[in-house]
């Protein structure tokens, strides 16, 4: 029996345990390999499971070997819409209590996905956290990504190993409330992280080993480095404003009032001009951070799915 042909959104109570959301974009080389790995190790585990497959866009046969595949559900896109948008839809026709998002290009350890679903109970989310970098131009995507991770951390006030494997899992009503969120490119990783720990959500981190890609990486260092930043940020401005305006804000008021103090010592009570454009800047950047948090917390969705209890 060929794949079945996903032709909308999933409504209802889930049906199985587990949604594992595969996004494919030209990976035939290896597409029946990691499939079967998957399959194997859910196949010894306790738990029921759908593979939904989302091909998105494939050139190289990959649709041609999923269309004759058996045992999937298969969301076909006519083009290239980006990893997250092959996630966000893949999720939405999910029909699992548990979603897991991982990759087909043997990067992550697909075996022990079982483990990685048995690590979520008592948690909204884990994610697999990767021990090692494999990418490549690892000499800058290292820094780059220390960076975007150590800010992430700072402007959700929680420590984050890894801010952008691809291989997690996760509560399906609680991710549901925040994929219009998602960006199109492979900064969705980010994104539903942010999105869980922003909103009270719980993530946990599992330690995994992470191992080099087959076929070509579809990851520009640059272009998706710089999405990875922006959405960092703008996920923050669209929960803790505060915590990007505020800082300098307290900064340059220190350093007018600093200013200030000088001037009426050493320029007897004459205020120079600079002194009053550091003040004035300090002043509007504090209102604007209280305006961006009022304005946050007045159109902020209220989110109705409790988080998971420890039994």
């Amino acid at each position: 029996m060929p794949a079945e042909v996903i032709t909308g959104a999933h409504e209802g109570p889930p049906e199985v345990d587990v949604s594992i959301v595969l996004p494919i974009y030209n990976e035939s080389g290896h597409l029946e390999k990691e499939i079967f790995r998957v399959r194997e190790s859910m196949d010894a585990s306790p738990f029921s499971y759908e593979l939904v497959v989302v091909d998105d866009g494939s050139t190289d046969g990959s649709s041609e070997l999923l269309r004759d595949m058996d045992g999937i559900r298969l969301l076909e896109f006519g083009t290239n819409r980006g990893s997250g948008s092959a996630r966000k839809y893949g999720t939405l026709a999910s029909r699992g209590r548990i979603v897991v998002w991982t990759d087909v290009d043997m990067t992550y350890p697909n075996d022990e996905m079982p483990e990685l679903v048995a690590q979520l109970e008592g948690w909204d989310h884990v994610v697999g956290a990767r021990r090692t970098e494999e990418g490549t131009v690892k000499f800058l995507r290292k820094p780059a990504k220390w960076f975007i991770r150590k800010l992430a951390s700072y402007l959700t006030g929680v420590k984050i190993p890894d801010l952008n494997s691809g291989f997690r899992a996760f509560r399906r009503d609680v991710a549901l409330q925040f994929l219009y969120l998602l960006p199109t490119g492979f900064s969705c990783v980010t994104t539903i992280t942010m999105a869980f720990l922003s909103n009270g959500y719980s993530v946990k981190y599992y330690d995994i080993d992470y191992f080099p890609r087959a076929g070509s990486s579809k990851f520009h260092w640059w272009k998706d480095t710089r999405r990875y930043l922006l959405q960092v940020v703008r996920m923050v401005l669209s929960y803790e404003p505060l915590k990007v305006f505020m800082p300098p804000a307290v900064v340059l008021g220190l350093v007018g009032v600093g200013k200030l103090i000088y001037d009426l010592f050493d320029k007897n009570f004459r205020v120079g001009t600079n002194t009053i454009v550091i003040l004035g800047a300090a002043i509007s950047l504090a209102v604007l951070a209280m305006l961006a948090d009022l304005l946050v917390h007045l159109n902020k969705k209220r989110h109705d799915v409790i988080p998971a209890t420890r039994r």
